[in-house]
């Protein structure tokens, strides 16, 4: 998650710009998604890509969800951990490791 000078650095960026006033939950939510299709585009025709263009789309889209975060007033560290042990729950070592099997089909590959 990002450090406390990250997230200070963010909040005053968007301060000195007073740009917080178009950061509603839904305009973060589309700005995530449209940065994440810009990240996306970087390995559209190719595994070859561009190592400094791939980390400046990367980094628009986690700053975003940082702001979301800040804005929704939620944990990022106590979000990821829970979904961390949602996920566990639904794929256990057991009978994930080494698959790409949707959870729901794990059961039945095991038989």
């Amino acid at each position: 998650m990002p450090s406390a000078a990250t997230l200070a650095a963010l909040r005053a960026f968007v301060a000195e710009r007073d740009w917080d006033q178009f950061h509603s939950p839904e305009n973060l939510a589309k700005s995530i998604s449209i940065e994440a299709s810009e990240l996306l585009e970087c390995f559209q025709w190719s595994s070859d890509f561009d190592q400094t263009r791939v980390e400046e789309e990367l980094a628009d889209v986690v700053t975003y969800c940082v702001h979301l975060a800040n804005k929704l007033g939620v944990d990022l560290d106590d979000i990821v951990i829970r979904k961390l042990q949602s996920t566990a729950a639904k794929y256990p070592v057991h009978l994930a490791k080494g698959r790409m099997t949707k959870y729901t089909k794990l059961a039945e590959e095991e038989e």
